[in-house]
């Protein structure tokens, strides 16, 4: 049973991610009274009653989303995984509208990788961006965007990190080899030379050390992204969220007590760091919760040529996630080159944005993210 408070107020900046507003979901949270496994008044159950009712509307992308938060922050009994089955099953009815976006599953030595993918073409292979988000999310979260990446001259695969969702890997010292493997999948029908990584949280530790080993990164976009001192400061470790610390022991099947000496061994070093011959662009968040602030001075120290955003908020940046999405878009394109003239049109409305208040921010994102393409 997973502390309420907690899922409370980490759910936020997933709720946001998925164009759920506060006065949708503040009711919402404020009938739930207990994590129990699915009982009235639980989690699971307020979250999977609004999905079962807007599915019954006939919006599968928007019950996915409710489903996704009801299995949040992983399936730990019989009620998460009902309702991550559900979560899948909705976005499943939701892409029948988009041909293009298909299932690709990577078979490893040590599990399952599932994915959802867009605009493989053996005929006429394009650049490909690999998205990922961290221990928490699970790839419906982030898999809508699939079906513009066409006009912006991408194809597309969005995948999980070990252990979560859909992937049956367990999370270990070696699971940035993953990457390398998807793609390898899909190299007869991208351009995987030229690949860029959106990665998000944990998978941003991914990324960057794959970068290192594997020339076919050619940039990374990340966001609040555990580098060194997450791995080896314990004073930092025992005021981690017990959320993340649960969910850290849950996909690297270990337990909240020895996770972190388990993984210890697995910090970037500044060396390491320096050793980055890519363009790398980060968001960070100021009074982030889980991840310390000095990974983000070694990435500005040690990374050369970084650009970074950086937020007055908690992790995730919640409170400016229009303004993320459109910073981590630009930085994409900047890496790829070219769409000069999409570039110039997100330029001028992150620059609206970046001083609009709040409630503004919010009424505009979803013109935002059309002229996105997100």
């Amino acid at each position: 049973m997973n502390d309420l408070a907690e899922l409370k107020n980490f759910v936020v900046a997933h709720a946001r991610s998925q164009a759920l507003r506060p006065d949708h979901y503040d009711p919402l949270l404020a009938r739930i009274r207990n994590d129990e496994d699915g009982t009235a008044g639980s989690w699971v159950r307020e979250w999977s009653d609004e999905a079962a009712r807007l599915a019954d509307q006939g919006k599968p992308l928007e019950a996915g989303a409710h489903y996704n938060m009801a299995r949040f922050p992983f399936v730990d009994g019989p009620a998460r995984q009902r309702a991550l089955d559900r979560c899948i099953a909705a976005f499943d009815s939701w892409r029948t509208s988009f041909p293009a976006v298909e299932r690709l599953d990577v078979e490893l030595p040590g599990g399952r990788v599932r994915c959802w993918t867009a605009g493989l073409d053996p005929a006429a292979p394009r650049p490909l961006l690999v998205m990922t988000g961290g221990i928490v999310s699970i790839k419906e979260q982030w898999a809508p965007v699939l079906p513009q990446l066409a006009e912006l001259g991408f194809a597309g695969v969005v995948t999980e990190m070990p252990g979560v969702g859909e992937n049956s890997m367990v999370y270990g010292p070696d699971s940035s080899r993953m990457l390398s493997a998807v793609l390898d999948a899909v190299g007869n029908r991208a351009d995987t030379a030229r690949c860029y990584a959106l990665a998000l949280s944990f998978s941003g530790h991914l990324a960057l050390r794959c970068a290192l080993e594997d020339d076919r990164i050619k940039g990374v976009v990340s966001a609040g992204a555990p580098l060194h001192h997450f791995f080896t400061d314990s004073d930092w470790q025992r005021r981690v969220p017990r959320v993340t610390t649960d969910t850290l022991a849950h996909i690297t099947r270990t337990g909240p007590d020895t996770v972190y000496g388990l993984i210890r061994d697995w910090a970037l070093s500044g060396k390491e760091l320096a050793a980055l011959r890519i363009p790398v662009a980060h968001v960070t968040s100021l009074r982030d919760e889980i991840i310390p602030p000095g990974d983000a001075r070694l990435l500005r120290e040690r990374v050369r040529g970084v650009r970074l955003l950086t937020h007055d908020d908690v992790h995730g940046s919640p409170s400016h996630f229009a303004q993320t999405r459109l910073w981590t878009l630009l930085s994409v394109l900047r890496m790829r080159g070219g769409h000069a003239d999409q570039r110039a049109a997100l330029n001028r409305e992150f620059a609206r944005l970046r001083y609009r208040p709040e409630g503004a921010r919010e009424a505009h994102a979803k013109g935002i993210h059309a002229a996105a393409g997100t």
